[in-house]
């Protein structure tokens, strides 16, 4: 089973490096990286090319932002899986793709996602909080729950079956294209309850007030534009289920 893993980065050499050589260094070996970058001029490219012999796909060109260039992996992508890892991020051990893909062919489903930790930007070694997912069932989307987006693997037909990241959503497509699968469709899906990615807090979603602000008018817009009812008080429930992942850490 071949996994496609799409890395998307704009000028991101301080952190990208990290990054690829946590996918390099996957005990998987069916494995299709592919990096998107968005024209950077701050020496990212000379990073990569580093790397070169051991990336799969690369384009370096611009684009309209982070959910654009995830379309340009999933056009590129020819595995039968897709997963994305963005720059700054890395897998939190060498068998995590194992893990996805163990999953996969023992339950048959669509997606599979587990859990992440947040680490400091500066400091990966350190968690700031801890975020542990469940099994999908219905209700929980509604109450602000939904999977962390770097865990979350799908098989590369769906895309072709119900669409890519959607543009309209500048900061919450990714919530938008879990709630469409997920909620939307009922694709079948299953959760590791293990530590899969570490994603580095400051990400544009909860970078000030503002931002928490709009990816939360975002999220309920996405619910609407799909048909599906919700109550307002999803815009609620969705930053107080994240507060609660501070006190659960372990």
């Amino acid at each position: 089973m071949k996994v496609s893993i799409v890395t998307v980065c704009l000028n991101s050499g301080r952190t990208l490096e990290e990054t690829v050589a946590s996918v390099l260094c996957q005990d998987y070996e069916d494995i299709e990286y592919i990096i998107v970058d968005g024209g950077s001029t701050d020496g990212t490219r000379d990073i990569l090319q580093r790397y070169r012999d051991r990336i799969s796909k690369f384009v370096s060109e611009p684009d309209s932002g982070t959910y654009d260039a995830m379309n340009k992996g999933i056009q590129m992508a020819t595995g039968e899986v897709v997963g994305f890892l963005n720059a700054g991020d890395f897998y939190a051990t060498d068998d995590a793709v194992s893990s996805i893909v163990v999953c996969l062919q023992q339950t048959g489903v669509d997606a599979v996602y587990a859990d992440l930790e947040y680490v400091a930007e500066r400091n990966p070694a350190k968690t700031v909080r801890t975020w542990r997912s469940q099994p999908y069932s219905e209700g929980l989307f509604e109450r602000g729950w939904h999977p962390p987006h770097p865990t979350f693997f799908v098989r590369r037909r769906l895309f072709d079956d119900y669409g890519g990241f959607d543009l309209d959503y500048r900061i919450s497509a990714d919530y938008e294209i879990m709630l469409r699968f997920l909620k939307k469709y009922r694709i079948p899906s299953c959760h590791i309850a293990k530590v899969l990615v570490k994603m580095r807090t400051g990400g544009k979603s909860n970078r000030s007030l503002w931002q928490i602000l709009r990816a939360n008018i975002e999220c309920y817009q996405a619910w609407q534009k799909n048909g599906l009812q919700v109550s307002p008080l999803m815009m609620l429930r969705k930053p107080a289920s994240k507060l609660l992942q501070y006190v659960k850490r372990e």
